[in-house]
């Protein structure tokens, strides 16, 4: 008999939420699993986890969406929200094509919170997925609908952050 697919939340104002949801889908890999992952507003493929899954993880795919830029709520342009609504019909696709054994939907939590995508189409979509399959949702701000149907919700929070010192981003650290 199959598991029961889990829907796992990263979310929080703290740094390391992608990076948690990688670290399962790292987990998930090396037990064999296939693994995609959509990445909302993130479009960079130098980051060097992308770089890393390319090389390394055949069975992992990485589908990257939007501009890279920053949103600022109420001030969305027709584009963010065409590409939000693509990249989910993407992930909505792999989860529904049993294919794969975890579905990552990386900072999906904000475009619901920015109004990207509807919380009700996340839910709905969630009810409906394969019985195995495992479901990971990161990003600030999860809608409380969406920690209601989960299975478990992480929290991270910020206590001190090297920014605030005035250390810039890294690579290998934040990219």
């Amino acid at each position: 008999m199959e598991e029961k697919g889990l829907v796992l939340v990263y979310t929080g104002k703290g740094k390391g939420k992608t990076t948690a949801a990688l670290g399962l889908a790292l987990r998930a890999s090396g037990h064999g699993a296939k693994v995609f992952m959509v990445q909302f507003n993130k479009n960079n493929p130098k980051y060097g986890e992308i770089q890393a899954i390319q090389k390394f993880l055949p069975d992992f795919t990485v589908v990257q969406s939007g501009k890279g830029r920053i949103m600022v709520r109420g001030q969305l342009l027709q584009e963010d929200i065409d590409e939000s609504r693509n990249c989910f019909l993407q992930g909505k696709e792999a989860l529904l094509s049993q294919s794969y054994d975890l579905v990552i939907f990386d900072e999906i939590n904000i475009a619901m919170d920015y109004g990207l995508l509807a919380v009700e189409e996340v839910l709905q979509l969630l009810s409906e997925r394969p019985p195995h399959v495992d479901v990971v949702l990161t990003g600030r701000s999860a809608p409380q609908e969406i920690v209601d149907a989960a299975d478990m919700v992480s929290e991270v929070n910020e206590i001190k952050h090297h920014f605030s010192a005035g250390t810039k981003a890294r690579k290998g650290m934040e990219f």
